[in-house]
């Protein structure tokens, strides 16, 4: 996969997503989400494919092994580079969906959400009732994503760093939450700058609204993309 920060197509129309590529004339690595593939399908992922960029879909899967396990088997048909679950939903169901996604493309990329980067530690204590730190329930989650044959994992920048010592440097570090220090952070919590998370352990970031509502794009995506690779 190409270590190019992933733009999040925060839109809601093929148009829209076609409108903003349109400014780009670069290869790029881009997520498509719930928003944008619930209403507009595989075909989609088609056409972003014929203009020669990398895919993350993230549709956060989290059912029964069984649901998991086919519903990978159907997106392993699509040319995506990325896809992912949620590690919830157990070591289990995190296997079949490996053994589903790598059922006809051996190459996809798949990951588990530890704990989304909306979460705060008074929501992980008080409405998930989960009572430990921030840093151990992804790590908990996280080791029985590896131990289920996931290549990485979605956490914060700020988890990264004790991953990568617990885990390994080649296990995948996906991190959302990445706004320029002059950035808001909106529904975000944890969040860094892509020089902190490049710094603290990060494989790939994730980065939306910076560069999709700005009023330059691609001054924003190259300005992002100058501070993550360095």
């Amino acid at each position: 996969m190409k270590q190019l920060p992933i733009i999040a197509l925060d839109f809601d129309t093929e148009d829209a997503v076609n409108n903003f590529l349109d400014n780009f004339d670069e290869p790029l690595f881009v997520k498509v989400g719930m928003e944008l593939f619930y209403q507009t399908g595989p075909q989609l992922i088609k056409s972003i494919k014929e203009r020669g960029h990398d895919i993350f879909l993230d549709l956060k899967l989290h059912d029964i092994p069984n649901t998991v396990g086919k519903a990978m088997e159907g997106l392993s048909k699509l040319d995506v580079d990325l896809v992912n679950v949620h590690a919830a939903g157990g070591t289990t169901m995190m296997e079949r969906a490996v053994a589903g996604i790598r059922k006809h493309n051996s190459d996809i990329k798949i990951i588990a959400v530890t704990q989304l980067t909306s979460t705060s530690q008074e929501m992980l204590n008080e409405q998930q009732n989960i009572k430990t730190s921030m840093d151990e329930a992804v790590l908990n989650y996280a080791t029985l994503a590896q131990k289920a044959g996931l290549d990485g994992v979605v956490c914060s920048p700020l988890e990264t760093t004790m991953l990568k010592d617990h885990l390994g440097a080649s296990f995948l570090k996906v991190t959302p939450g990445i706004r320029p220090a002059d950035s808001e952070t909106n529904d975000q919590k944890r969040v860094t700058t892509p020089e902190d998370a490049k710094k603290l352990g990060s494989t790939h970031i994730v980065v939306g609204r910076p560069i999709t509502q700005s009023d330059d794009p691609v001054a924003s995506y190259h300005k992002i993309k100058e501070s993550w690779l360095g």
